[in-house]
């Protein structure tokens, strides 16, 4: 029979020699199955979030904020700027005219655009002209600035991974010699190198970094119905499609994975879950979605937060596509990814 008392005093003497037993927090650091810890489901519909942005960008100018974002905070995280337990996510607002200066960083960064138009991005020295519902990527390392040229505002979602790259105290970050870095390539010269199922002769095998970075909505919209004309809609996720390196086939960033489901008019979804968190957003179209033991009516340009191994299904009133990233590209590589559907009677 153990002594309490005893067991206390060799707690204290271990304490103070900066020691402590495993038995007191082995299921803290290994539990059995993910606890309450990877968030709350969260919602920002886009009428009340567009006009938060865009009293942001009445209050500060993006010179004086280098990025104009807000933050989408998972209430289940307080203060520390997360959307799920690994990744950070943001809407960011250029005005027209405006430029947010050229950086870069450890961290990798996707963006959705969301609202607006003739604004622009470059990466690397190529620029791109972006559009709404075309999907961006700002690989680890790479100098990037945007800038609208436009007459309007211009939103997007950022998503970043910065959460797990401060996680390894692996950040840096330099501000480029010019507000605007060099353009060396015409627009498009990535594009059409790489995004015609070729390969050029000259791409290193070792490459780490997309070489590709602008999927055009256009383009992925008619993936997606080509998918779902076929008969390819899973009884959950619907008609999917996954953001890849051409160069590759894999996410073209490394740490989390991107893609667009389009579920058809009248799905009703199967419940299921999986262990990577996930930031969604409806590109367009309208429905409902049920997390744990919530549901939301959704539309156009709605984010919302489906946290780690929560239950969740789609239903559509017409067709609807919804835009999502998440760390699954990271939790596949070290062997720790895993999803499970329901069975129907489990939520009759």
């Amino acid at each position: 029979m153990t002594d309490q008392a005893d067991m206390e005093k060799f707690r204290v003497a271990l304490a103070s020699n900066n020691l402590a037993p495993l038995w007191d927090m082995m299921r803290r650091l290994a539990p059995r199955a993910p606890e309450a810890g990877g968030g709350v489901p969260a919602i920002w519909k886009w009428p009340a979030l567009r006009e938060q942005v865009l009293r942001a960008g009445e209050l500060i100018s993006a010179q004086e904020a280098e990025r104009r974002v807000l933050v989408l905070q998972n209430p289940g995280f307080p203060g520390e700027g997360r959307a799920t337990t690994s990744l950070y996510a943001g809407i960011q607002l250029l005005l027209p005219g405006e430029t947010a200066p050229s950086h870069r960083h450890t961290a990798s960064a996707i963006r959705l655009i969301m609202e607006g138009y003739c604004a622009f991005t470059a990466v690397d020295g190529e620029r791109v002209t972006m559009a709404p519902g075309d999907f961006i990527v700002t690989p680890s390392g790479t100098f990037h600035d945007h800038g609208n040229d436009g007459s309007e505002p211009v939103l997007w979602l950022d998503g970043l991974d910065v959460f797990l790259v401060n996680l390894l105290n692996a950040s840096f970050g330099e501000d480029h010699p010019s507000r605007r870095q060099p353009v060396e390539r015409r627009e498009g010269t990535s594009g059409a190198r790489y995004a015609a199922g070729l390969k050029p002769a000259d791409h290193p095998f070792d490459a780490v970094r997309s070489p590709f970075f602008c999927w055009p909505y256009a383009q992925t919209i008619a993936a997606l119905r080509a998918s779902a004309e076929a008969g390819h809609i899973d009884p959950a996720l619907g008609a999917g499609t996954w953001f890849v390196d051409p160069a590759t086939g894999q996410s073209p960033v490394r740490s989390m994975t991107a893609g667009m489901a389009l579920f058809p008019k009248g799905f009703e979804g199967q419940r299921y879950r999986a262990i990577s968190g996930a930031v969604m957003s409806v590109v367009e179209g309208s429905g409902k979605v049920s997390v744990g033991d919530r549901t939301w009516a959704v539309g156009p340009r709605d984010v919302f937060v489906v946290p780690s191994w929560q239950w969740h299904a789609f239903n559509a009133h017409e067709d609807m596509v919804v835009f999502s990233f998440s760390d699954q590209e990271l939790q596949r590589h070290l062997g720790f990814w895993r999803d499970e559907r329901a069975q129907l009677e489990e939520f009759s």
